[in-house]
């Protein structure tokens, strides 16, 4: 068995990661790294996850504590992971980081959208970044993977072939998207508490939401990118529109795009959330508008599956050796 570690085990992807390792025939979680939670019992905060925990407990972090561990997933918050990531690099440790701290490779972008510079820059270029229909083969050979953030994995599943194929003006693309409340983490806050979000769908992040150097990167664009949060527990839509130089047949290119591609339909229908909804799957569909000489294009992922946990798994496997789909689900659960 390769034995793993996760950093942030007490969160919402900490306990995805643990619920997809149950099935996964080669990874063994054998430490839970948990700092603000150290002590406490696994079950008492993943109650979800007590048959599969016993009496485990989270630990503290510290650098001794990754001997003998193979692999490392880490699902810190942003700014965390860039203080740790040479002491684990230094280990040998295989390393996939869901933090956005790795993700961007030009370190004056990272400053730019993030304010502040960064406090590794050396060590930007070895992250491959995580999507592997966009990356396998460099994913494969990689020591260290930046998993993409769930906004972008949807919007860039989305537009990427469309981009490449040229149908697409690149610097014409806006995405509207809408998540889960889980996407803002298991800490409790005003903005996404009960009261506030039920009943309600808002706007945040106006012209300046982060994820937006990270699409724009993955797909040489310019870009306008608004999120909403959706009074549901997870989920992504990303709904995308650019403009069309000429009639094209956009369906038809992303069936070529991903034909084979073990988590990505493509579908006639308008996808929902609750396709995609524990799984690792992501769900796509496009047209072209002659009216307006425009493209639409709709992706669904959950946001803790493809969008977080799941996808960090499937680099995982790409970066040992092992079958991609690995311990992954590609139908979600529905109703």
């Amino acid at each position: 068995m390769i034995r793993t570690a996760i950093l942030g085990a007490s969160g919402y992807v900490g306990g995805e990661l643990l619920r997809m390792l149950a099935a996964h025939p080669a990874f063994a979680p054998d430490k839970l790294f948990a700092d603000s939670r150290a002590g406490r019992p696994v079950a008492e905060v993943h109650p979800q996850l007590a048959p599969m925990v016993d009496d485990r407990r989270f630990e503290r972090f510290d650098d001794s504590a990754l001997d003998g561990i193979d692999l490392l997933f880490a699902a810190l918050p942003h700014g965390h992971t860039q203080r740790l990531a040479a002491t684990i690099l230094g280990k040998g440790v295989k390393f996939v980081d869901l933090g956005a701290d790795f993700r961007l490779s030009d370190p004056a972008a990272y400053e730019r959208w993030y304010g502040h510079p960064h406090e590794a820059p050396g060590l930007l270029g070895e992250f491959v970044y995580g999507i592997p229909e966009l990356n396998r083969s460099a994913i494969s050979k990689a020591k260290a993977v930046a998993a993409a953030g769930c906004y972008p994995t949807a919007a860039i599943l989305a537009l990427k072939p469309l981009v490449d194929a040229g149908v697409i003006d690149p610097n014409s693309i806006i995405v509207d998207a809408a998540s889960g409340v889980s996407g803002a983490g298991r800490e409790a806050k005003e903005a996404t508490a009960f009261s506030t979000v039920d009943g309600s769908f808002a706007a945040y992040g106006l012209v300046n939401h982060r994820h937006t150097a990270e699409m724009e990167m993955a797909l040489g664009a310019t870009m306008l990118f608004t999120p909403h949060l959706v009074p549901m527990s997870r989920g992504i839509l990303a709904t995308c529109y650019a403009a069309a130089p000429s009639a094209c047949d956009p369906l038809a290119i992303l069936k070529a795009a991903y034909a084979g591609e073990p988590f990505v339909h493509v579908t006639e229908q308008p996808p929902a959330t609750k396709w995609v909804s524990g799984s690792n799957a992501c769900q796509l569909t496009a047209r072209y508008d002659a009216r307006t000489g425009r493209v639409v294009a709709l992706a669904a992922i959950d946001n803790l599956g493809k969008g977080a946990a799941g996808q960090m798994i499937q680099c995982a496997n790409l970066m040992l050796g092992l079958d991609e789909s690995a311990g992954l689900a590609t139908l979600g659960v529905y109703p």
